[in-house]
């Protein structure tokens, strides 16, 4: 089992905490990204990308993430669609779903078994039309789906407002360490 410690050296470009203290040390999750179809061959540092995304959101989310797995499966819309039609009944590709595991109970399982937090899938042509759409770097819209996908992972939702308001703040706050800009800055909201 891998286990990465992130340190911050003084004067590093690093992950803020919301902590006002000295920046200390956190443990990510183990992220391990499968490529399931073809056409992400076409970006090469797709794994590197949401790497750092992931340890971005690790470094500003509050969560308890440490020593635990999730995977980023990187697909095509035929997959990703069969994946939104089998469990959210939706027949159609979408950009990223979030699958967060089920966790065990306290007297379930063998206690050194790793804490799961779950998958995400990420789909190639729904993430390429959206970012060419909305004239934003590839790399950028990668990062703000994996960031997406883990907010979800860790109990973020956007069903209501409220929760919505919250979740897209953070992803702001992630995406602002990596240098991104708000995705949200051209959307017109409906009130």
């Amino acid at each position: 089992m891998r286990i990465l410690i992130a340190e911050h050296a003084p004067g590093a470009c690093s992950p803020r905490h919301r902590n006002s203290g000295p920046m200390t040390s956190f443990v990510l999750p183990i992220t391990e990204v499968l490529v399931v179809a073809d056409c992400w061959q076409a970006e090469p540092e797709a794994e590197a990308i949401i790497q750092r995304a992931i340890e971005a959101a690790v470094g500003i989310a509050d969560a308890d993430v440490g020593e635990a797995e999730l995977a980023v499966m990187l697909t095509d819309d035929a997959g990703i669609r069969t994946l939104n039609s089998n469990w959210r009944g939706i027949d159609k590709p979408t950009n990223v779903l979030s699958f967060p595991a089920l966790q065990p109970s306290a007297d379930s399982g063998p206690d050194d078994a790793p804490r799961m937090l779950g998958d995400i899938a990420i789909a190639y042509q729904t993430t390429r039309k959206e970012a060419d759409d909305e004239h934003k770097p590839f790399d950028h819209h990668l990062s703000h789906l994996a960031v997406h996908g883990f907010l979800h992972l860790i109990g973020y939702d956007h069903e209501n407002d409220a929760d919505a308001e919250t979740m897209e703040a953070l992803e702001r706050e992630i995406l602002a360490q990596l240098g991104i800009p708000d995705p949200y800055a051209d959307r017109e909201r409906m009130d």
